[in-house]
Formats: structure tokens, C-alpha cells, sequence
């Protein structure tokens, strides 16, 4: 039997890409899903692919950008499923550019959904974690925010740098309450790394052959399970840390 069963995951962006791999890789191991999007029919998909592995799976529709959406979230989150283990906070507009093309509805709609949801959804789920003897937080980083040449990504790598400050304040702040924050790095097949090949193909196949492993990583085989492996017990000592699910591109040290 999984250590995880039984366990609460608030997921939000689930209902495609990274969240659905999530979401998939921890029902496969028994956790209880609340999954969050925009768009409520793409999350009653991943629900009902969640739910063939025997699990309670909560579709809600969900703007990250708005704090009443949040806090509705995770109360429906604890009334309906008992609380809050996990906390994955995936959403995120990504503003691409360069910095006189990005505009300030642009930036700020990067850090209303990327570093304030997070920020918010992490006070948020921090007092039912305590109750319930600890959880686990992650956050999304990019090797966007370390580039060797951050000319057009210079918007979303400030974004994700932030996400990744509040990782390290939430590790310190909340450690004691045995709540672990970590960041995470990834590339997968997602909906927007297909958009971007195909917007870049030169810069894609130069990018491509950056990475040691010489692939992409899979939703649910590489992000989620890394995630499920991340939140149990044989790792229950790491905090703070960003982690780059990247095939070894990036180095975030």
C-alpha cells in the first residue's frame, strides 16, 4: 500500500499538461484530488482519468488570479475531502517578449497567476497542513530565469525567480510545522512547450541538444512521479530546494 493514500492533493492548472501528469501519477498512488483550472471541462477530464484509479477527484473552476477563486478552492478542498496535503502550484500566464514588446498587463498578469497565486494559496493551505501533522509544497520554477541569453524572457524568468524566493521563505518560516516548500524546474510535453516549438524551431532544436538526456520529459512517467517520490517519506529531509526535472539542462545552484 502507498505511504500516500488517503493524502489530499489541491492541484491547480489540472486540467492539462504538467497538472494532469500530476494529478494521474498521484491518483495512481491513492491521493484524493482537488483539481483547479480555467477551464472547468479540461479539469472534469483529468478528474474522471484520476477517478479509474479508484480516488475522490473535486473538478472546480478556478481563475489563480483571483483570490476569492483560492480561498473557494481550498475551502472545498477541506469540507469535501478533509484537508490539504499537497499543494501543487502549476498555474501560470507566461509573459514572453522582449522588454519593450511585454506590457505591464502582461507582467502583471505573470505575477498575479505565477508568484501571488502561490504566495496566497500557500497561507492559504498552511494552517489545515499544520493540523494535519505537516504537507508538502511545490512551486514552479524555469530554466528560463537562468538563461545564458535572457533576450525575450527576461518578464517570465523574473517571474519565476520571485516563485522561488517564496519557496526558500516558506521552507525557513514553516519548517517546524513540518511543511516542506519545494521548487520545481521542469520540461515536458506539455500544450506550451508545443506551442513554443512550434513558434521556434531554430531556438527549439538549439535548446534540445542543450540537454544530456537528449529528451523531453513525460507528463506523468517523469514530472509526476518525480513528484509522488518528492513527497514521501525517503525524501521527508529536503526543503528549500529547487529541483530541475530537466534531463540535466539546467543548474540552478
Amino acid at each position: 500500500m502507498s505511504a500516500l493514500k488517503g493524502k489530499v492533493a489541491l492541484i491547480t492548472g489540472a486540467g492539462q499538461g504538467i497538472g494532469q501528469g500530476i494529478a494521474t501519477a498521484l491518483a495512481a498512488e491513492g491521493v484524493n484530488l482537488l483539481l483547479a483550472g480555467r477551464t472547468l471541462e479540461k479539469v472534469e477530464e483529468t478528474a474522471r482519468l484520476a477517478e479509474g484509479h479508484g480516488v475522490r477527484a473535486i473538478a472546480v473552476a478556478c481563475n489563480v488570479k483571483a483570490a476569492d477563486d483560492l480561498a473557494a478552492a481550498v475551502d472545498r478542498a477541506v469540507n469535501d475531502l478533509g484537508g490539504v496535503d499537497i499543494l501543487i502550484n502549476n498555474a501560470q500566464e507566461v509573459p514572453l517578449g522582449l522588454l519593450d514588446e511585454v506590457t505591464d498587463e502582461a507582467f502583471l498578469a505573470g505575477f498575479e497567476s505565477g508568484p501571488l497565486a502561490s504566495f496566497r494559496l500557500m497561507k492559504l493551505v498552511r494552517p489545515h497542513m499544520a493540523a494535519r501533522g505537516g504537507g508538502t509544497i511545490f512551486n514552479f520554477a524555469s530554466s528560463a530565469g537562468i538563461r545564458w541569453d535572457m533576450t525575450g524572457y527576461g518578464c517570465y524568468g523574473a517571474v519565476k525567480q520571485a516563485t522561488r524566493v517564496l519557496t526558500r521563505a516558506g521552507a525557513a518560516e514553516w519548517g517546524r510545522q513540518n511543511i516542506r516548500v519545494l521548487t520545481i524546474a521542469p520540461h515536458a510535453e506539455s500544450p506550451g512547450l508545443k506551442w513554443w516549438i512550434e513558434n521556434n524551431p531554430e531556438e527549439a532544436k538549439a535548446f534540445f541538444r542543450t540537454i544530456p538526456l537528449d529528451r523531453i520529459g513525460r507528463l506523468e512517467e517523469d514530472i509526476g512521479r518525480a513528484i509522488v517520490a518528492l513527497c514521501g517519506s525517503d525524501l521527508s529531509y529536503l526543503t528549500g530546494a529547487t529541483i530541475p526535472l530537466d534531463g540535466g539542462q539546467a543548474n540552478f545552484d
